[in-house]
């Protein structure tokens, strides 16, 4: 499986606080069959990040987990916030575009619910050429969320959901609903720490979602989709229901 979204740089964002973390973190990965991670920090007013020290960070992160003996990749990318997207240049977006190919940008929606501001954001960057990944949408749930990601999916965007979310036994109703929908492309950890919160684990939700769709869907979601993501390549949404 490959997980595009965890905060696993360490010191940097609110994720890995240090480097053992950061281990920790890939043997979760391991454990639970990931053996992709997009270290995606935040892009975002309130994290100091600097977007030209990324791709030596990924590259040092990698080697250690070698060095240990870790078979888990790591591969560049970010967490854009939307707000923050008109103040990046061009080679900036590429640089923490999903695997650095320049094709898909993690986009993470300004706090509170969905809105038309989101979707201008989307527009803008397609005329820069990069289509949106949009990041955990549960968080921004309101009475016209279902709308909005239809809006969304309309304009290309593929919708990533958190594993822990969709995994929720609480949630298997609209977690159903929103699948059959179509409404539900990729699963990832958004995990921070080996230590706190949630772990870097993508099985359950996608165990979640057999309940509900095809095997080949799923499979899709998990290795086909985010695969050609990491790549930049069009990724085309097969049919739900």
């Amino acid at each position: 499986m490959i997980d595009l979204h965890c905060h696993i740089l360490p010191g940097l964002d609110d994720g890995a606080r240090d480097l053992d973390d950061s281990v920790g973190m890939a043997l979760q990965a391991l454990g639970d069959g990931v053996g992709t991670i997009c270290a995606t920090p935040h892009i975002r007013h309130d994290h100091a990040v600097e977007i030209a020290s990324l791709p030596a960070r990924v590259v040092a992160l990698e080697t250690e987990l070698a060095r240990r003996g870790i078979a888990v990749r790591v591969v560049a990318g970010g967490e854009v916030a939307q707000t923050q997207v008109d103040g990046l240049g061009d080679d900036e977006l590429r640089a923490v575009s999903l695997g650095g190919a320049g094709g898909w940008i993690l986009l993470e929606p300004a706090p509170g619910p969905l809105d038309a501001r989101l979707e201008l954001s989307v527009e803008r960057l397609k005329a820069r050429g990069l289509r949106a990944v949009i990041a955990h949408p549960e968080r921004h749930a309101d009475a016209d969320l279902e709308p909005r990601l239809r809006t969304l999916c309309a304009q290309g965007c593929l919708i990533q959901w958190t594993a822990a979310f969709v995994a929720d036994p609480a949630l298997r109703e609209p977690v159903a609903r929103w699948a059959e929908m179509g409404l539900v492309h990729l699963l990832a950890s958004d995990a921070h720490s080996s230590r706190f919160g949630r772990p870097v684990a993508l099985s359950a939700g996608f165990a979640r979602l057999r309940e509900t769709l095809p095997e080949a869907t799923v499979a899709w979601m998990a290795r086909e989709a985010p695969a050609a993501i990491l790549l930049g390549e069009p990724v085309a949404v097969p049919v739900f229901g």
